[in-house]
């Protein structure tokens, strides 16, 4: 029986071979022989031993090793205890079904959700090994992992907590050389999707920075009008890439543009006094500044200047503004705008006095009103004009800025110069009235989950929750713990005490409670008549407007998170797409939510594949497009079809006879001998030409000669000689109106047609003579004939 387990644990260690280099890193723990000049590293057995070692814990058994003889070189040798038949062969079991299965995958970074539920499902796991000082740095979102979502010594202690008798390890080891059918990473670069076959299944797609980058976002947005009648201003704030030139001047000019508009709301609100919640926050923050010592404000030429600027904002929507010229001046030259915003930073910022403006309040709002119809975003942009700054290379909200002034934000992006180089930075329009909960800002996290990018396949999550700021929402301060709901940046801050105490400790709502506190405001309708569908919209439009950019991969899915804001309307309002969304159980919320997503996410993508009807969880299909067919490559064998051009026109032939007389054609060639000439015409035919033609010349035109008694003409034929065209027939204006050929040879022609080509016939009345003068060709000119009927 020891032998039989001896024979065993040898087997055993042919199969488990632990002495992979992609181990020695980890397995740096065993000192090395003293004498065998290794620097480093374990051997073979040592590692067997380890192994065997975990594998038989509990059991008490110890190990043996022998003493090399004096002079020789030392070597380890083990007498390897006896590994545990029925582990084994259970292990071996598993992994023999799940081989010939196809159940093989592999997780990078510690998801224990994912693995616990795969491995329910019959696979098993293929680690991923690398050194733990290699180890690259990532964060979750955007295809970034967070900090504690890499390195193999996180697996290895999650692996530790799921697998406590080392099986699952051992069965991961016994696959080390299959191939794996099914890779769930946290980063986009860690599986090359070219080098995999079409079986293998994946949790990301190639190319998805076109829309989950801001600055892609940014841009792709705006092509959204060649894919859906839909208009991005309706649930994107208006965004720039400040590196791009022309977008940099469209910017300046939207920031005039809307102070100009700021200032006529301020004008407004000012002198009709407190509407609401929202207008109360801005009279009392106006209120709240000091009042300070300045120049006097000319307030009409302000006045005058915002509705001037507002007027030709709306010529140019009616396209009313292209009937000017370059020399037409501009509204306002840049010393009248420097003017304007440094006057208006002191009324709306600095909160300086300013004269009565009842007499202004009526033309304001009558501006206000006619804008309100075109600009979606009027409502959301508030009094202030504050923009937000992102750095688009950058992730959970590092680098984020909030600024109000013009110069700041220029100032602000100029001075990195490798952001601006790269296009990274990004400025987009600041909700400065949305919804508030107790007074406090809050985002929302919605998952959605792609499947298939040709036909667009979209599932939308119907879990989400909110994240709340640890600061009551103000704008005397732009700090990013009043303005940035980030769950990385407001963890570490500590919550006010004078935010509202039905916000919790971990800023943190699931969409239930969002629900419950809409209820006691007699709102909890519009969750699922505006918020839901809203948010699907907005989801359905980003993809579409990148679908084209996408590389579509069958057997590939991705799992999103969106950040949305609610408008004072609970309107929702897209921030960001996020790849790789954080699936950390930070709070309670979170790990409850996270895991549901995960495993629900499978579902879809696992459980549909074998089950059309399978439970897919709280994931609702909302999208699927019509599939679009993708012409079949055919590699460098090209095909061109086409048809023989006919020619186009064919030379007459030229007959004196009458009527009665019978048809003779004759062959015209394009090339003759140059010693050939023409056959003379009749006498009689060349005195009647010369006639005409003195009087066609002279501008009279006189009648035709009385008929002569009719004299046999002998019929004649004859070839014309190329190159020769035809210019022009004169006719007589006695002539009867009858059919006209015009004939015109063309070199290219010549290429195409037969040598030969057939003359047609020009019908003309009895009684008329047909005269020809031909003209010899001149050099570099082509020979003109003239005919005159």
């Amino acid at each position: 029986m020891r032998a039989d387990v001896s024979m065993e644990a040898t087997r055993s260690k042919q199969t488990v071979q632990l002495g992979q280099e992609g181990h020695q890193a980890t397995d740096r723990r065993y000192a090395p022989c003293p004498d065998s000049g290794e620097t480093g590293g374990a051997s073979k057995d040592q590692k067997v031993t380890a192994l065997v070692q975990k594998c038989n814990q509990g059991e008490g058994k110890s190990f043996q090793t022998s003493t090399p003889p004096e002079g020789k070189v030392c070597r380890s040798f083990v007498s390897l205890p006896a590994l545990n038949p029925e582990r084994l062969k259970t292990a071996r079991a598993l992994v023999d079904k799940a081989v010939r299965m196809h159940k093989v995958f592999s997780v990078q970074g510690p998801y224990p959700v994912i693995r616990a539920a795969l491995r329910a499902r019959g696979w098993v796991e293929q680690r991923m090994h690398r050194p733990n000082h290699h180890v690259h740095q990532s964060h979750s979102d955007e295809g970034r992992a967070s900090s504690n979502d890499a390195g193999d010594s996180d697996d290895d202690n999650v692996n530790k907590e799921q697998d406590p008798d080392g099986l699952y390890d051992l069965m991961s080891r016994l696959v080390r050389n299959e191939m794996v059918y099914f890779f769930w990473t946290n980063r986009r670069d860690a599986i090359n999707p070219n080098s995999l076959q079409k079986e293998q299944i994946t949790n990301h797609f190639a190319k998805a920075g076109s829309f989950t980058t801001k600055s892609g976002l940014c841009v792709n947005l705006r092509n959204l009008r060649w894919f859906d009648s839909a208009d991005p201003d309706t649930f994107f704030p208006r965004c720039y890439r400040l590196a791009a030139q022309d977008e940099k001047h469209a910017f300046i000019e939207d920031y005039r543009r809307t102070a100009c508009t700021s200032f006529l709301k301020f004008i407004v609100e000012r002198e009709r006094g407190v509407q609401g919640e929202r207008t109360s926050h801005n009279i009392r923050t106006m209120r709240k500044r000091s009042k300070l010592r300045s120049r006097p404000v000319d307030l009409s030429q302000m006045i005058n200047s915002a509705l001037k600027v507002c007027q030709e904002f709306l010529e140019s929507l009616e396209h009313r503004d292209i009937d000017k010229n370059l020399e037409t001046p501009q509204t306002l030259t840049e010393e009248e705008w420097a003017l304007f915003l440094n006057s208006y930073y002191l009324v709306v910022h600095g909160g300086a006095e300013i004269e009565n403006s009842d007499h202004f309040v009526t033309c304001c709002n009558a501006m206000l009103q006619r804008l309100v119809e075109v600009s979606p975003q009027l409502d959301i942009d508030g009094i202030h004009n504050i923009w937000i700054i992102k750095p688009g290379a950058k992730s959970r909200g590092r680098g984020i800025k909030c600024a109000k002034r013009l110069d700041q934000i220029l100032r602000l992006v100029d001075g990195d110069p490798t952001l601006i180089k790269e296009s990274k930075w990004v400025v987009q329009k600041y909700l400065e009235c949305p919804l508030l909960v107790h007074g406090t800002k809050f985002d929302v996290r919605q998952w959605f989950l792609v499947t298939d990018w040709n036909p667009l396949t979209v599932w939308f999550y119907k879990k989400c929750y909110l994240r709340f700021s640890t600061q009551p929402y103000s704008l005397d301060t732009l700090d990013s713990s009043v303005h940035l709901c980030n769950n990385s940046i407001q963890k570490h801050l500590r919550p006010s005490q004078q935010r509202h105490r039905g916000i919790p400790a971990n800023n943190m709502w699931s969409d239930d409670q969002f629900r419950t506190f809409l209820s006691s405001h007699g709102q909890e309708a519009q969750w699922q008549l505006v918020v839901v569908p809203g948010m699907k919209k907005a989801v359905i439009h980003a993809l579409q407007a990148t679908q084209d950019l996408m590389e579509s991969r069958k057997n590939t899915f991705e799992l999103y998170g969106a950040d949305f804001m609610l408008g004072y309307d609970l309107c929702p309002w897209l921030i960001e797409l996020n790849a790789s969304p954080t699936m950390a159980p930070s709070t309670s919320v979170t790990a409850r939510l996270c895991t549901a997503v995960q495993e629900d996410t499978l579902r879809v993508v696992m459980d549909r594949r074998a089950d059309r009807t399978a439970n897919t969880g709280d994931f609702q299909l909302i999208y699927r497009q019509a599939a679009v067919d993708v012409p079949q490559y055919v590699g460098v064998h090209l095909l061109v079809e086409g048809t023989k051009i006919r020619c186009p026109c064919q030379l007459p032939l030229m007959r004196t006879s009458s009527r009665s007389a019978p048809k003779h054609h004759s062959t015209v060639k394009e090339k003759e001998p140059a010693a050939e000439k023409v056959k003379p015409l009749p006498k009689m035919l060349l005195k009647s030409a010369e006639t005409q033609l003195k009087n066609i010349s002279s501008g009279v035109l006189s009648p035709p000669l009385p008929p002569e008694p009719p004299v046999p003409i002998p019929i004649e034929t004859f070839p014309l000689r190329l190159p020769m065209t035809i210019t022009s027939i004169h006719l007589p204006a006695s002539a009867q109106s009858h059919s006209v050929f015009f004939w015109k040879r063309r070199p290219e022609v010549s290429k195409v047609c037969s040598e030969k080509v057939h003359p047609c016939n020009i019908e003309k009345d009895q009684g008329h003579f047909l005269s020809l003068e031909i003209i010899p060709k001149q050099p570099r000119e082509a020979a003109t004939s003239t005919l005159s009927a």
